[in-house]
């Protein structure tokens, strides 16, 4: 199995390097300093798991120089999803399945626009990563899991070898029975605690202790619950209370990737998920009142994170 892994961030290093650490064929498609990293020192990887690393590393610049790949994992930020998805043709060979490890619920469909929905099947990851420097990622919390499933929840052997792949890698990969329920539960929990986290500044620990910042999330949770029903993902009736006992096992000063970016003046994945929430809402007719407080109360920092970021090249 040939592996191409788009983005080396905390995802993308773990997941693509617990493949490489196994023997699976992996290129990693990065660019500047995380590339020149990878091509000299290699992939480092500290982990509540077992620290390991992976040297030589195989690296590229751009998916033209790696070829059709059997699969594609995008571990990319939300937000740069669309933008990258027609780049992504070069990897792609009759039988190449492309699976996105995004924030979100949109990342398939937009890949599926742009490289045929045959071609993509949803993903999910749960993980607290992230980068250290480039080239070196640390897992700092949840015990690393993964899910993917055809659009349709078919049966599908392209998908079993890819869990099979990960299971000799010591990654809990699953297929779940409904992909779409998979995601929305794992969106339910991201863009409630991404989306509070931020606005708050404060860590997992401190926002559930306190019995109004913990409303606030139960609510957001809701809303969320509630978006994906009227777009027809039914979620089971204990989804929140799972969730919320989810948030309280996390570490105490767990953060979100949405979250640390906000704090640090970058470019987040603000419209990708409470944005998201919210707009998904407006074409459902479904009110998200906390989700739009909080995606009004960021937009401002957002839009000028993104104003100072420096062109893509």
């Amino acid at each position: 199995m040939r592996v191409a892994v788009v983005g080396v961030g905390g995802v993308g290093g773990y997941f693509g390097g617990r493949l490489a650490q196994s023997g699976v064929e992996v290129v990693f498609v990065a660019r500047g300093d995380t590339l020149a990293a990878l091509r000299g020192s290699g992939l480092r990887v500290d982990s509540i798991a077992g620290d390991f690393a992976v040297r030589p590393v195989r690296a590229a610049g751009s998916p033209a120089e790696v070829g059709p790949a059997d699969v594609v994992l995008v571990a990319v930020k939300a937000w740069q999803v669309e933008a990258l998805a027609p780049t992504l043709e070069p990897l792609l060979g009759p039988g190449t399945v492309v699976v996105p490890l995004e924030n979100g619920v949109e990342a398939a469909e937009q890949l599926a626009a742009a490289l045929g929905r045959g071609q993509v099947a949803p993903g999910i990851c749960h993980i607290v990563a992230s980068v250290v420097a480039p080239g070196h990622i640390r897992h700092a919390g949840i015990d690393p899991r993964i899910a993917f499933g055809e659009f349709d929840d078919r049966p599908s052997p392209r998908l079993e070898r890819l869990r099979d792949a990960f299971a000799r890698a010591g990654v809990d990969a699953r297929i779940p029975a409904d992909i779409g329920v998979a995601l929305w539960e794992k969106f339910l929990f991201i863009a409630s605690l991404s989306g509070l986290g931020a606005l708050t500044r404060v860590p997992a620990g401190a926002l559930r202790a306190l019995p109004a910042t913990r409303e606030l999330l139960v609510r957001a949770m809701e809303e969320i619950v509630a978006v994906a029903g009227a777009r027809g993902t039914r979620l089971p009736a204990d989804a929140v209370a799972r969730t919320l006992a989810f948030v309280d096992g996390l570490p105490e000063g767990a953060t979100s990737s949405m979250q640390r970016d906000v704090m640090a003046g970058r470019p987040s994945e603000l419209e990708a998920q409470n944005g998201a929430v919210v707009r998904l809402g407006e074409e459902a007719g479904v009110p998200t009142p906390v989700n739009r407080f909080v995606y009004a109360a960021l937009l401002p920092q957002e839009r000028r994170a993104r104003e100072a970021a420096p062109a893509a090249g």
